[in-house]
């Protein structure tokens, strides 16, 4: 029964390059619409409310940062749990774990919102907000804590989904709940002058369709994947903790280097320094999602196959990836360039200071898109073969340690343009660790 339930699942397919991005195509969508509607947010604030609500809310994505960072670690690292017990031929007790992980995100979700509304303003002061931005950063976060249950469960659903051979319900689910909160967006900010406050509810909205969606669609006993009775079984917590540490690693250092940007910013050039650093970090967030889309769609197919000892099959899709990365990298360096003056445009218009600055950011930001797309898919390919370790260290060199490094010694010697350059100078040195790692591990993980 088993060996015909394994033979059914999706991920157990001999993949070429085609169907590999069939599989992973709907994961990709649900990331690049992610970016698309996380983009609209700041549209939307920037033009109907003003420059100081925008540099609020990246004065606050520390705390979003580091919610998400939480989710994704248990929806990684438990997804790479879930999906090699399955390739193993373990499906019942893949479920009970499935089960576990998804009660421990809610539990951990309601907690981190009732501290979160507890201590707001110390929050919202610790995070370095003046007095002008206070208010903006208040009424934001506030309300948006309220949605921390549903945005961890939407974040744990968006990669099971896909382990469950479901990845075009992830991408169904992503997109309805990007096209709600930009049409909830316009309905708060414009038609009924909410403000920032707008922006948060349309945001948590956009949280709760598809935490609520995924329940449904759990609950029900069909396919390889479904709710079942959970064991207590705290090693699989504690390995789906360490698996995925290296995205919460990620998270995490976006939040410090985040709260180090709006820092140096604030110091150089002030609130119109934090509104253009704003700019910058969404759009390389929304540049960025096609190379986390395709890593999330092909880490369960890695998983899996290394799971079930298919070195084989383990090594052609990962020789695919690398050329597809490798061609995309190049494509997206080439279209940030091309369109770096029109994307800044969108958020403020030309001639004004915060246009000025940023468009300076992108004549150098981009050249990290060259590097970036690999580093993050070593990251989630040691995820993927459970070696959270390896992919803590790759995640921690790009996201905090080399560019905290650059951003507190780059501008001392550069100024504004060494706070541009820190970004592609961490890419570069991590690009090199993850090329000696990759090597040092073929042997071990049969890949190459």
């Amino acid at each position: 029964m088993a060996g015909a339930q394994r033979a059914e699942n999706p991920l157990s397919q001999n993949f070429d390059m085609r169907s590999l991005l069939q599989f992973a195509f709907p994961t990709i969508i649900m990331m690049i619409f992610m970016g698309l509607y996380t983009i609209a947010d700041t549209i939307f604030v920037s033009r109907f409310v003003n420059t100081n609500a925008l540099s609020a809310l990246n004065i606050v994505c520390p705390v979003i940062n580091l919610i998400v960072g939480l989710g994704t670690m248990l929806a990684t690292g438990g997804n790479a749990i879930v999906a090699r017990k399955m390739g193993a031929g373990e499906e019942e007790r893949a479920r009970k774990d499935f089960t576990l992980i998804v009660l421990a995100g809610a539990i951990l979700g309601i907690m981190i919102s009732g501290l979160g509304v507890v201590f707001i303003d110390n929050i919202v002061n610790g995070l370095g907000a003046n007095e002008i931005l206070f208010p903006y950063c208040r009424e934001y976060l506030l309300t948006l804590l309220l949605f921390t249950p549903a945005n961890i469960l939407q974040v744990l659903f968006q990669n099971l989904i896909v382990t469950a051979g479901h990845p075009g319900l992830g991408m169904v689910l992503s997109v309805s709940a990007g096209a709600v909160n930009i049409m909830l967006d316009y309905v708060f900010m414009v038609l009924f002058d909410m403000g920032i406050k707008g922006a948060a509810l349309g945001t948590g909205i956009g949280y709760l369709l598809p935490a609520m969606i995924g329940i449904g669609f759990f609950s029900k006993s069909k396919g390889s994947l479904y709710f079942e009775k959970p064991v207590a079984d705290r090693s699989v917590l504690a390995e789906s903790c360490t698996n995925g540490c290296s995205e919460m690693v990620s998270q995490g250092a976006c939040a410090v280097t985040t709260f180090l940007f709006n820092m140096v910013m604030m110091k150089l050039l002030g609130e119109h320094g934090v509104a253009a650093i704003t700019i910058m970090i969404y759009t390389q967030f929304l540049l960025t999602t096609l190379y986390i889309g395709f890593s999330m769609g092909v880490a369960p197919i890695i998983s899996y196959h290394y799971g079930g000892g298919d070195n084989l099959r383990l090594k052609k899709i990962f020789r695919i990836c690398l050329r597809f990365i490798s061609v995309v990298s190049v494509v997206i360096f080439l279209l940030s360039l091309v369109f770096a003056s029109p994307l800044v445009a969108v958020f403020s218009p030309k001639g004004t200071q915060v246009y000025e600055i940023a468009r300076k950011g992108f004549c150098i930001v981009p050249f990290s898109f060259l590097i970036c797309g690999f580093n993050i898919f070593t990251s989630a390919a040691f995820t993927a073969l459970s070696n959270g370790k390896l992919s803590a260290i790759l995640s921690f060199l790009r996201t905090f340690g080399l560019i905290t490094i650059f951003l507190l010694i780059l501008p001392v010697w550069m100024g504004v343009t060494g706070v541009w350059l820190a970004v592609p100078a961490a890419e570069f040195m991590t690009f090199i660790a993850a090329l000696i790692l990759i090597r040092k591990n073929k042997d071990r993980y049969q890949y190459l």
